[in-house]
């Protein structure tokens, strides 16, 4: 099957189960239109003086839209983006779903080899991407990796002293092809995108193999961004600090994508620095702060956090299997949310399964991930794909509009991942309670066995955080000669705290069975995360 075949295949059973509620948008080109006829002149994004209005948004994805057809970028072709956050990346996003496109948003961390992998994988004709971050240049990085089919790279923000290699285009001078292409033709073409064509193709992470491409539909991920919205509670005049990558479904679809859903304004912020982080909650009195669990402990253990007036927060979202409830009890006193929502999602669910709800009290929202949104199910099962009981662990799968259209061109690992019976294995162990709450607990293949006993890792590190000197831990496996396996714990203390290793580990006895007590403590200033904010354990295992 050729990948254009593949596209076609995806799109067509892309329609069951995802009919979409009168009021929501199918096509993300709707969603847009609507929203500039709704908001106006509101500010849709604002950034470094830049202050963007929804109509003025509008425009500019058409403009940029009009530029793609005039490189000949034709409905179910791939458009990647490797780029940090900023308004550019919005607005080339938003041109090419206006064209019947696919997104292919590429991991600002990656190298070019992987990058050029991932390119090759999706078929990607067009990259839009950067030429300086973090002093990397993206096309020199690219430029021994590059895949024949890509065909042009559309420079968003053009570095410093470096001329255009061949096949690229600085982003004003691809702008100006709009030009080529009239309102008519834009109009023609926007007309024929529909709601159960792919919108994006995001590739995982590859922590368990090669990245796979994530195929998903414009209406079913615009049914759960307007599901996430409601229960979160943005709303249009909320002022969005998105540090959450753009490249991950985070920073995309419960970001920007979310936020120009409800009228809000979209912040992008590049890299994550914690006082840079409170100063613009401080200037910019930003409302919606959404971010890991890693992203609040960094804030709540800067030194100078009481110097800063972040009166203006009021809703965080986060999600993770290992919060302590007093994480959540500072982040109301210390940081002032009125709301603190957790959830649950995977790139293959849209990003989106389950959320807590406004007033669940602090050991749910730590504790668990909530429970199902409208529309989607959630059931654990075992070895044999039997439901467990309640309250037993097993493989967390999941069911609804929300389950991807398929893995890219690979549709023995589509079959592998979604039973005959729609539901997707996730991978993921948890437990439900009676409310339906899900509590993770682990991923499969992170737990350990301990003398026979199944250990996971994010159990003891729900346990380790409550000690008053832990900012944050990861825990591990690692050999041993007698047990098989024991917890090798990663810990941050908190700032100004001190504990050593032989008193943590006595503490530790205390508070859980003897075989999930790290054999080993070693103090770190700061754990290996990814752009998203993921702990990268495998770099822990390695060192």
């Amino acid at each position: 099957m050729t990948t254009s075949d593949t596209i076609d295949a995806i799109a067509a059973s892309a329609g069951t189960g995802m009919a979409a509620r009168d009021d929501i948008p199918a096509t993300i080109p709707e969603l847009v239109r609507r929203a500039a006829q709704r908001y106006g002149d509101r500010i849709a994004i604002q950034e470094d003086g830049l202050r963007l209005s929804y109509a003025a948004l509008d425009a500019s994805r058409i403009q940029a839209a009009r530029a793609l057809m005039a490189l000949g970028v034709q409905p179910g072709d791939r458009v990647a983006m490797w780029a940090p956050n900023f308004s550019e990346w919005i607005i080339a996003a938003l041109a090419t779903h206006s064209v019947g496109a696919a997104l292919v948003p590429l991991n600002t961390r990656m190298k070019g080899v992987e990058a050029g992998a991932v390119l090759a994988d999706s078929g990607a004709r067009l990259l839009f991407c950067v030429d300086d971050f973090l002093g990397e240049s993206y096309p020199q990085m690219l430029a021994p990796h590059r895949p024949a089919m890509l065909e042009r790279l559309v420079i968003l923000r053009p570095g410093h002293g470096r001329a255009a290699a061949d096949g690229e285009l600085p982003w004003e001078a691809f702008l100006a092809l709009a030009q080529q292409v009239d309102m008519a033709a834009f109009a023609e073409r926007e007309a024929t995108v529909r709601g159960d064509m792919p919108m994006d193709i995001m590739f995982t992470s590859g922590t368990t193999g090669r990245p796979k491409g994530v195929v998903t539909a414009h209406v079913q991920n615009l049914r759960a961004v307007d599901g996430w919205a409601a229960i979160t509670g943005v709303q249009a005049g909320d002022r969005y600090l998105i540090v959450n990558p753009f490249f991950h479904t985070f920073g995309y679809k419960a970001g920007w994508l979310a936020a120009l859903s409800r009228g809000a304004t979209v912040l992008p912020h590049l890299v994550f620095d914690a006082e840079a982080v409170m100063t613009r909650v401080e200037n910019e009195r930003i409302t919606v702060l959404p971010g890991p669990p890693t992203l609040y402990q960094t804030l709540l253990n800067a030194p100078r956090l009481r110097e800063f007036d972040l009166s203006s927060l009021r809703i965080a979202v986060t999600g993770a299997s290992a919060i302590a409830p007093a994480l959540i009890q500072r982040m109301r006193s210390e940081l002032g949310f009125d709301t603190i929502i957790t959830g649950y999602g995977l790139t293959e669910s849209c990003g989106f399964a389950t959320l807590t709800r406004a007033g669940d009290d602090a050991d749910t929202v730590a504790a668990t991930s909530g429970r199902a949104m409208p529309g989607i199910e959630i059931r654990c099962v075992d070895a044999q794909g039997q439901p467990v009981a309640t309250g037993e662990p097993g493989e967390v799968l999941v069911r609804g509009y929300n389950v991807m259209q398929g893995y890219f061109s690979l549709p023995e690992a589509t079959a592998e991942a979604i039973d005959a019976d729609g539901w997707l294995h996730t991978g993921d162990v948890g437990t439900l309670d009676t409310r339906g709450y899900l509590r993770i607990t682990d991923r499969i293949k992170d737990m350990f066995i301990v003398g026979g006993f199944n250990c996971y890792p994010a159990e003891v590190e729900k346990l380790l955080v409550a000690h008053p000197a832990v900012a944050q831990v990861a825990v591990v496996g690692m050999p041993h000669d007698r047990l098989g396996e024991v917890g090798r714990a990663y810990v941050v203390l908190r700032h100004g705290a001190r504990v050593d290793a032989d008193t943590l580990i006595g503490w530790a006895r205390r508070q859980m069975a003897n075989y999930k007590v790290p054999r080993e403590i070693v103090f770190v200033p700061t754990l290996p995360v990814s752009a998203a904010g993921k702990v990268l354990k495998y770099q822990l295992r390695e060192s």
